[in-house]
């Protein structure tokens, strides 16, 4: 209980929490110099055995001592957390001028995004979506529409026919297979006629081949989307009506159509789509002043093929041509797209370039 020891036991305590050079050393010189083993916490239990004069004079001098050591740990505990805090701000620092995200944002292709929207005027009209293979049976994709054996379209230089095994167990050759990568999604038509009951609304969007050379205006692989409507009593009028509606829901309210007599194996009578340019809304026509380039000055373009659907394409499907009648319809998504978008090469399309879906967006 000496004074010197006292004072000695207070300054090595302070000498320790100097030294600390972090929270945690102060921790551990804390628990050895103020903890209950440390040694002026067993001087302090020491008064008790002292003659009663020399007590207060003891705790007197270790209550100052314990004082001095409370104060001088408070006062490091506080610098140790100043540093840390500083420390932590430094190194944890988040630069707010940088990119948040580095990955840039992926965006749907903007075929699948035209397809739906297309489809989408149609849901809503009350029609069903209607799927079919891509790889398909020669009778559904031309026996069942129509289509006469020795038709152009028939021949390996319109349609990829598939390799299959003849009897003998060699490979087939041309077109002896009698399978095809379905060249329009006219087949699903058929299909659907089969295995529905009547009457029948649907809409059919899907991939369809062709042999043709890749260019600005053509691909080999491309979409179509196709409509069929088979009721009683439906007339070209209803199939004028509906064109008309689908055009305006998708280019804007005053958009108008015409019909061309054409034909189609599978439609009679069939006629030719056209709709108002959408650029030029028919002003360059005759305006040498203001010629339009998407048009040709012309006014309309064309958009795809329709009719009503041809009796003998009822008949092979077992459908009543006497009760029932309908209408049907088809253009590619490929040039809706560049329509809608002023797309110039199809070729864009089908290169996978981030740098032409991206702009489109995930908008459906």
């Amino acid at each position: 209980m000496k004074p010197e020891e006292i004072e000695r036991m207070r300054d090595e305590a302070l000498a320790a929490f100097a030294a600390a050079g972090d929270l945690d050393a102060l921790q551990a010189a804390k628990v050895a110099h103020t903890g209950g083993a440390s040694p002026l916490a067993l001087a302090n239990r020491e008064i008790g055995a002292l003659p009663p004069q020399a007590k207060a004079e003891a705790g007197k001098r270790i209550g100052q001592a314990r004082g001095a050591v409370s104060k001088a740990l408070a006062a490091r505990q506080t610098e140790l957390e100043a540093e840390r805090d500083a420390r932590v701000l430094v190194e944890e620092a988040v630069d707010v001028t940088l990119p948040h995200d580095r990955v840039p944002a992926g965006a749907r292709h903007p075929l699948t995004t035209m397809m739906e929207r297309v489809a989408d005027v149609f849901v809503s009209m009350g029609y069903e979506i209607a799927e079919g293979p891509e790889v398909e049976a020669e009778w559904f994709n031309f026996d069942a529409l129509n289509f006469v054996p020795d038709h152009p379209a028939r021949q390996t230089q319109d349609t990829f026919f598939v390799q299959g095994t003849r009897e003998d167990g060699k490979p087939t050759v041309d077109d002896e297979s009698g399978i095809v990568l379905r060249t329009h999604t006219s087949p699903v038509q058929a299909r659907t006629l089969l295995s529905r009951e009547l009457p029948v609304y649907v809409v059919c969007p899907g991939r369809v081949y062709r042999t043709d050379e890749l260019d600005a205006t053509h691909t080999p692989v491309f979409h179509q989307i196709e409509l069929l409507a088979i009721d009683e009593g439906l007339t070209m009028s209803d199939l004028k009506g509906t064109l008309d509606h689908m055009v305006q829901a998708l280019f804007g309210s005053d958009m108008k159509t015409r019909l061309r007599p054409n034909y189609f194996p599978f439609t009679e009578p069939s006629a030719e789509m056209d709709m108002l340019c959408y650029v030029c809304r028919g002003e360059s026509v005759g305006n040498a002043d203001k010629p339009c380039r998407t048009c040709s000055s012309e006014g309309w373009i064309e958009l795809g093929g329709c009719g009503m659907v041809n009796p003998r394409v009822l008949v092979a499907c077992g459908v009543d041509p006497e009760k029932y009648s309908g209408f049907a319809f088809g253009f590619g998504i490929e040039r809706m797209l560049m329509f809608r978008h002023n797309v110039e090469d199809m070729r864009d399309m089908v290169e996978g370039d981030v740098r032409f879906t991206r702009p489109f967006g995930m908008e459906i």
